[in-house]
């Protein structure tokens, strides 16, 4: 049985720009640059990058940014850390929700 994610077409992804080369161009040099070295390194970059390919659970960018953290120097125990920290910060916002449920009750049982 086939699946809809395969890692190869991680490796497809300059083709983003096949019918819209303009679009795909404003994005990669956008992406550069937010990527580079700055007030944070490349590995704390790289870290945050995986905290967030987690958060929105894409299985090409958890790929791209654990090889990414490893280049970068970061260790395995700061991936960890990265991935429970996004998964803390989900799970909140998730459980925080619940306020507006309990507002909807409130309202019907008003």
């Amino acid at each position: 049985m086939g699946h809809y994610y395969d890692s190869k077409d991680l490796e497809r992804f300059g083709e983003i720009g096949k019918h819209r080369k303009e679009l795909a161009d404003k994005f990669f040099d956008w992406y550069g640059s937010v990527m580079e070295k700055g007030a944070l390194t490349r590995r704390e970059k790289s870290l945050i990058a995986l905290g967030v390919a987690h958060a929105v659970q894409c299985p090409y960018c958890i790929d791209a940014y654990a090889t990414g953290c490893l280049e970068a120097g970061a260790s395995n125990d700061e991936i960890t850390e990265a991935i429970h920290v996004a998964a803390a910060i989900r799970a909140g916002a998730s459980l925080v929700h619940g306020i507006q449920a309990d507002n909807a009750i409130n309202k019907v049982m008003m």
